[in-house]
C-alpha cells in the first residue's frame, strides 16, 4: 500500500481523508496529545482493520473520540451526572471518560466488555474528522503497538508507511503526555491514570474524594 503524507489544511487532502474513513479505511491525522491513527467508531470492519494496522491485541478496548460532549448519547447507555460535569468543565482537552456503552458501539471495540472510553479532543483538525464524518472516531496513538507514541507526521510515517494509505501533516503535537482517565460507571467515579489533568482538580470539580486506582497508567 502506497502512504500519502499530506498536509491537514489542505481543502481536498482533508476531504480524500473523510472519504477513506466514509469507506471503512484507517488513516492517520494529529491530535492534541499525539498523532492518532483512526477508523469508523461504528464499522465493525474498520475497527478490526484499525486492530491490524496497529498490531494491536483484541484484548486491548479502543477508545473513541468524540466531536462535543453533546456526541456521548450516540455511544453512551447512560450518562451519569458526574461525567456531564467533568464533560463540562474539561472538554475539549485531555480527559478520558469511561462511560457505560449502547448497543451502538461494537464489541470489538470495547474487548468484549460493558464500557467505553470517550474524549473530545482540542484540535480542530480532528474535530473536524469527527464532525464531517458524523460518527465516533475510534483513535489511538499512530504506532505500532508498543512503540514511541509519534509527535510528527514523519514519525507516522516510521511506524505505519505502508500500512495506511493517508496521513495527515497537521504539525508537531505536544508530545506523549497522556489524558486524565476517569471511570464514571462507578460511584464515586475512579481515576484510571493519573494525566494531564490532576487529582485536585478533578475532585474539587466534582466537590468529592476521588479513589485513584493503584498502578494505572
Amino acid at each position: 500500500m502506497r502512504t500519502q503524507l499530506a498536509p491537514a489544511s489542505d481543502t481536498e487532502s482533508f476531504a480524500h481523508a473523510v472519504r477513506l474513513l466514509r469507506a471503512g479505511k484507517v488513516i492517520a491525522f494529529p491530535t492534541d496529545t499525539v498523532y492518532g491513527v483512526g477508523a469508523h467508531g461504528l464499522n465493525e470492519r474498520a475497527i478490526a482493520q484499525l486492530f491490524l494496522v496497529k498490531g494491536r491485541s483484541r484484548t486491548k478496548a479502543i477508545p473513541y473520540l468524540l466531536a462535543s460532549a453533546a456526541d456521548l448519547s450516540l455511544v453512551a447507555r447512560e450518562i451519569p451526572e458526574a461525567a456531564w460535569v467533568l464533560a463540562h468543565r474539561f472538554w475539549p482537552g485531555g480527559l478520558t471518560l469511561v462511560v457505560p456503552a449502547n448497543q451502538q458501539v461494537p464489541k470489538l471495540l470495547t474487548a468484549g466488555g460493558d464500557s467505553v472510553a470517550v474524549r473530545v479532543p482540542n484540535h480542530p483538525v480532528t474535530r473536524a474528522l469527527i464532525d464531517s464524518l458524523r460518527a465516533p472516531l475510534a483513535a489511538t496513538s499512530a504506532n505500532i503497538s508498543g512503540g514511541r507514541d509519534p509527535a510528527t507526521a514523519e514519525q507516522v510515517l516510521f511506524h505505519l508507511k505502508g500500512r495506511v494509505p493517508l496521513v495527515l501533516d497537521g504539525g508537531p503535537t505536544r508530545g506523549n503526555t497522556p489524558s486524565t482517565v476517569v471511570d464514571v460507571t462507578r460511584d464515586p467515579p475512579i481515576v484510571r491514570r493519573v494525566g494531564v489533568i490532576g487529582i485536585e482538580q478533578l475532585e474539587q470539580v466534582l466537590n468529592r474524594r476521588l479513589f485513584v486506582e493503584t498502578g494505572g497508567n
